[in-house]
């Protein structure tokens, strides 16, 4: 199993842009296919975006496309998101996650790893 650690969040204004990065260590053997998900109080859990194992395709929710990009760096087994003009509606924790798969997994429950989180508060 793969250990993942996120960091990142905090809490900014509305408009505003913050970059989550997810580190994986451990079994992360090519080829791993990793995601993000964030989890609003009171609503479930939703996927955010996607990434192959290569990088070389990405999914993104509606409600994030246009705003937020999601990136890998293979030589630091770490992901990236970007989020550009952040709305309320983004307060969250944001999780990473990741899976042995040579996919585009776009669902909670095509994930074996999980990290523990990291909040997102933007504020108007």
């Amino acid at each position: 199993q793969a250990q993942l650690v996120e960091s990142g969040g905090g809490l900014v204004q509305a408009g505003d842009s913050l970059r989550l990065s997810c580190v994986a260590s451990g079994r992360t053997t090519t080829p791993y296919a990793m995601g993000w998900f964030r989890q609003a109080p009171g609503k479930e859990r939703e996927s955010v975006a996607a990434i192959n194992w290569n990088g070389d395709r990405t999914y993104y929710a509606d409600s994030v496309k246009g705003r937020f990009a999601m990136s890998r760096d293979g030589a630091k087994n770490t992901v990236y998101l970007q989020m550009n003009s952040l709305k309320v509606e983004d307060t969250a924790i944001y999780y990473c996650a990741g899976y042995q798969s040579y996919g585009l997994l776009t669902r909670d429950d095509y994930y074996g790893d999980w990290g523990q989180g990291t909040q997102v508060t933007v504020s108007s």
